[in-house]
């Protein structure tokens, strides 16, 4: 289980250093995709094959499906982190998280999410200021 942020740098040669907290967890092999709200999902190799299985799964009827889907699995990348624990990370997803150079690495229960600093400094800050409204929907929903 991945939980908690940690602030790091991107390396010149585009390399991230995973956290060793996550290291174990995330093993060997990951897979790196364009994430939601222009983040990166990091999942283990176990992680992504069952969710990579019910996007393939989906009916690809719909246009919005057909995106996602694309967004997902067209998107992805094999890393494997090198002997210090760092990933590489493509030049496409780095431009499409619009990173700088500091990132933040979010622990998201079944994956990581890579940010780029101040997009996620902005993002936190929204979501804490709609905290009550947020636990209100989740009550809706019997999550809490």
């Amino acid at each position: 289980m991945f939980l908690g942020e940690y602030r790091h740098t991107i390396d010149t040669k585009r390399r991230l250093a995973i956290p060793v907290k996550f290291r174990d967890e995330l093993g060997l092999k990951a897979i790196l995709t364009r994430g939601l709200d222009n983040c990166l999902f990091v999942y283990p190799q176990k992680a992504w094959d069952d969710l990579a299985q019910k996007l393939n799964a989906l009916p690809t009827g719909q246009s919005s499906t057909r995106s996602f889907v694309r967004l997902m699995l067209a998107g992805a990348f094999e890393g494997e982190p090198d002997r210090l624990g760092r990933i590489l990370i493509p030049d496409q997803l780095c431009q499409f998280a619009g990173f700088k150079k500091r990132v933040v690495v979010a622990g998201v229960f079944s994956r990581l999410e890579i940010w780029d600093e101040q997009r996620w400094d902005e993002y936190r800050k929204k979501a804490e200021a709609s905290g009550d409204e947020i636990a209100e929907k989740l009550g809706e929903l019997g999550v809490y």
